[in-house]
């Protein structure tokens, strides 16, 4: 029988005794011959001279260990809120969690940050509550509080799989329930499945140190766990890069699939390198061998642009960190250091901790870094000065704020220097807290292209970008590419990244932006008589505090408060209580920020100078390229706005002169024959299609045909065919089921406005993706409808037509596409946007049954007398139709 492999992680608040646990199960199990202990800076994982020296765990370890047919491999974690991101990454590679607490203190603020990764990560979990040898600890008390804080479903184990535990299981799950309630017990199978599943979550009370429930803890590891499945193709996730006292670079990975080897080339999509050496490692020592199944955790070399989060192979990347850093320092460097030479050593350790983000300021010359916490300034001066011998200090540091936005706007970004072209329209909505930058795209393929979708995507991703109040990153944003404009000669990838960076930066400054900051939630434990003095402080802090608990002459109060008035407390409490109170926090957040005016002043951020940041357009005109700013650039853009908030310039300058009808009064004599010609025509047959050229026509045989010549300008209204139909509400929702229905739709409608305006009508189709099309010119009752030839768009006909014949005909194109607008206002004919189409028509409508019913008032009999009796069924039929609406 194979063996079983698991990989658990450890966790824990700090000083609950997630190491000493670590410790007794390596002891027991027999990898050990000593129990090691913290306190005799001789434990087993934590070896590192750093560890020894505070007595916690700073990294990440592994020890491997057997358990009858099992073997585990056991990932002891930071317990210090300041290395919460070495631990989330350990988190993704995991089959089971251990959640270690200390029966003395109960669940604490840091365990249900803890409780909250987990179950983001959806990872299974055992809890193990520790230190019950103490006086004090009540063991129905502490399950209560695992009840109520952390889940309903923990359940006690340990003693047996009698009738209490079964009964206790299925209520946990109602197949669990079935089988029970048929049989009396339930299969260790579905018990396995339930707890992968996180239906329940086993709970083991002992004592680490003195070795008490140690036994029954690991039998509960091996009882209640399965293997998981894994693919045979090859795949592996980064979780941490180190190095050895060599200097030897080490990427630490999970095998998900398949088999690794020595001398295998490894691939994460972008880069190709080749394994020289494969580590299992089991405290400081480590094995060599020459392959890895699926299922282990192993070191490997040879690897140099390895990063953590990353995938291997047919695995996806890791999800994005939860927990961020909240605190910004400056690196102090000797007057002998230069900062260039500094810069590439530090590189190292932002390989080992990503979450660093080291940035260098070229004009004031220093470096900045960012990390959750003080004590954890305090390990990278140890690091920096042990590896590099270079000893350096920090600032006081400043807070990590962050901004997002209240509402719904959209961001445009053009960029037409001349030889280039681009726009981008973004759409921006508020997430909620905590849910990071998220990206969409709701554009068609007939505005963009794949490609270029995709690359604006790319764009959004590959950069941080910066809010407007003070420069802070931006979060919590869904950000969606709806709409946009490539030119076919002269866009090119470098355009859609200027002006999708410009989209954002437009958008939120159209936005209504909000200062976030960091949260703390905490804990503080200290003696009754003290707790109006500590209240009153948290209060000045503009935290919320609450007293959860009160035991003998110690109160615990619980709550929330900013970072920036948090940070320093613990020096505080310990002064006023007289070493007697214990301050613990853990990162809950980002939330509006308190005194958001007072910081907005401060950093005296000018987002219409940051020139690494535009919030402006370039557009081109005649040859000239210009700078517009943030404010103006919906007025000078080519794209219709999806949110349609106002008016083009065009279509507020060229509104009145565009309409085609005005208010004219129609003839009552024209009554009965509209009727019949228009709003009954089709009815109880099919439409007539007369095809007129299936040639390769040009615009002047096209528009002999399409003329009549008169004395006066002969009306030509041209329709942009699918730029109405997409921009129509009902038009669009038929056409994303029935494009053919929707364009004989639109067709329907301006066959009966033409029998009114007596105008010429060409809607105009593109067909310039159809291989070998040529132009096609039909006529569809009383109007014209061309589909495009190859390589001929509906813009380009219609700019060429109007060309041509403005000098001939008056000439007014529907269409909302900004560019195509200010081309045909170029050629001196009219325009009318999708919307003002809209109007147009159903004013025209509105005229006819206005005079209609003017007449029925003048003589209620004579029409009725009139009209045969099919035509009376039709009107009344028009009249309950325009009620329906």
């Amino acid at each position: 029988m194979a063996m079983k492999k698991l990989i658990i992680g450890v966790l824990a608040h700090v000083d609950a005794g997630k190491t000493t646990l670590s410790e007794s199960l390596l002891y027991v199990s027999g990898k050990t011959r000593k129990l090691g202990r913290v306190d005799n800076k001789d434990a087993y994982l934590d070896n590192d001279e750093l560890e020894k020296a505070r007595g916690i765990t700073i990294f990440s370890k592994q020890a491997l260990f057997e358990v009858d047919d099992t073997q585990i491999t056991l990932l002891d974690t930071p317990g210090h809120v300041d290395f919460s991101t070495e631990m989330e990454r350990t988190l993704q590679v995991l089959d089971y969690a251990i959640l270690v607490i200390s029966g003395a203190d109960g669940v604490q603020g840091h365990t249900k940050t803890l409780w909250r990764l987990l179950t983001h990560y959806r990872i299974p979990v055992f809890l193990f509550i520790n230190k019950m040898d103490q006086m004090g600890t009540d063991k129905e008390q502490l399950l209560s509080e695992l009840k109520k804080q952390l889940a309903d479903s923990c359940i006690v184990c340990g003693q047996g799989q009698d009738e209490d535990f079964y009964e206790q299981v299925a209520m946990c799950d109602e197949i669990l329930l079935e089988e029970y309630l048929e049989t009396g017990q339930i299969g260790i199978s579905q018990i396995r499945v339930a707890l992968r599943a996180r239906k329940f979550f086993p709970c083991f009370f002992g004592s680490a140190l003195k070795l008490q429930g140690i036994e029954a803890f690991m039998q509960g590891l091996v009882n209640y766990t399965e293997m998981p499945l894994f693919p045979e193709t090859f795949g592996a996730k980064i979780f941490k890069i180190g190095r050895d006292e060599q200097g030897n670079r080490l990427t630490y990975m999970k095998i998900t699939g398949g088999r690794l080897k020595v001398r295998d080339v490894v691939t994460n999509g972008v880069w190709q390198e080749k394994i020289t050496q494969i580590r299992i490692y089991s405290g400081e020592k480590f094995v060599a061998v020459s392959e890895a199944d699926a299922g282990v955790v192993c070191a490997v070399t040879g690897l140099t642009q390895t990063k953590p989060g990353e995938a291997l192979g047919d695995e996806t990347d890791l999800h994005a960190p939860v927990l961020e850093p909240v605190l910004t320092y400056r690196i102090l460097l000797p007057a002998d250091c230069d900062p260039r030479v500094m810069m590439p050593k530090l590189r190292q350790l932002e390989e080992e901790e990503p979450q660093l983000q080291l940035v260098w300021d070229e004009q004031l010359e220093e470096i900045r870094l960012k990390v959750m916490g003080e004590v954890q300034t305090e390990i990278l001066q140890s690091v920096i000065q042990s590896r590099f011998g270079i000893s350096v200090t920090f600032d006081t540091g400043q807070i990590v704020y962050k901004e997002t936005i209240a509402n719904v706007v959209e961001g445009v970004g053009h960029f037409e220097p001349l030889g280039h072209y681009a726009e981008v329209h973004l759409l921006l909505e508020p997430g909620e807290r905590g849910s990071g930058l998220q990206f969409a795209e709701d554009c068609r393929e007939a505005v963009l292209g794949k490609s270029w979708k995709k690359l604006i995507l790319s764009h959004l991703k590959e950069k941080d970008h910066k809010g407007v109040l003070t420069g802070s990153a931006i979060t919590d944003l869904k950000i969606t590419l709806v709409s946009g404009r490539a030119h076919n000669k002269h866009t090119a990838g470098g355009d859609f990244r200027e002006a999708t960076y410009r989209a954002v930066r437009q958008g939120l400054k159209v936005a209504e932006s909000i200062l976030l900051e960091p949260y703390y939630s905490y804990q503080l434990e200290l003696p009754e008589k003290m707790v109006g003095r500590a209240m009153t402080d948290i209060e000045k802090m503009h935290g919320t505090c609450q007293i959860s608990q009160l035991v003998g002459d110690i109160a615990s109060i619980t709550g929330k408060a900013p970072v920036v008035n948090m940070r320093n407390y613990q020096q505080d409490v310990m002064a006023y209580s007289n070493g007697q109170g214990r301050l613990f926090c853990s990162l809950l957040g980002y939330e509006p920020c308190h005194n958001s005016g007072e910081v907005i002043a401060m950093w005296g951020y000018k987002s219409e100078e940051d020139v690494e940041n535009p919030t402006g357009s370039i557009f081109c005109e005649k040859g000239t390229s210009f700078l517009i700013e943030w404010d103006q650039v919906e007025d000078y853009m080519h794209v219709e706005s999806r949110l349609q908030k106002k008016e083009t310039p065009w279509e507020e300058t060229v509104g009145k002169e565009a309409s085609l009808s005005g208010k004219s009064r129609i003839d009552p004599e024209e009554i009965e024959r509209i009727f019949q010609q228009t709003y009954y025509a089709n009815q109880g047959r099919k439409s007539v299609w007369q095809k007129k050229s299936t040639m390769n026509v040009g615009h002047d045989r096209s528009t002999t045909h399409l003329s009549k010549h008169k004395d006066s300008k002969e009306e030509y209204l041209l329709v942009d065919g699918y730029n109405i139909i997409f921009a129509w509400p009902e038009l669009k929702d038929l056409a994303e089921d029935n494009l053919d229905g929707a364009r004989i739709k639109l067709l329907d409608v301006l066959s009966k406005y033409q029998s009114v305006r007596k105008c010429q009508i060409i809607v105009v189709f593109d067909a310039y993706r159809v291989q070998r099309q040529h132009e096609e010119i039909i006529d569809y009752d009383n109007i014209h409808m061309v589909f495009t030839r190859e390589a001929q768009t509906a813009d380009h006909y219609i700019e060429k037509f109007s060309h041509d014949n403005q000098e001939k005909y008056q000439i007014t194109v529907a269409t909302s596409d900004g560019l195509e607008q200010l081309i045909i206002r170029g050629a001196g004919c009219a325009i009318l946007s999708a919307r003002e189409l809209k109007e147009e028509i159903e004013r025209t409508n509105a005229d006819v049954m206005q005079a209609y019913q003017e007449k029925q008032r003048i003589d209620p009999n004579h029409l009725q007398d009139a009209l045969s009796a099919e035509s009376k069924e039709q009107i009344e039929k028009l009249f309950s139709e325009e009620k329906d609406k």
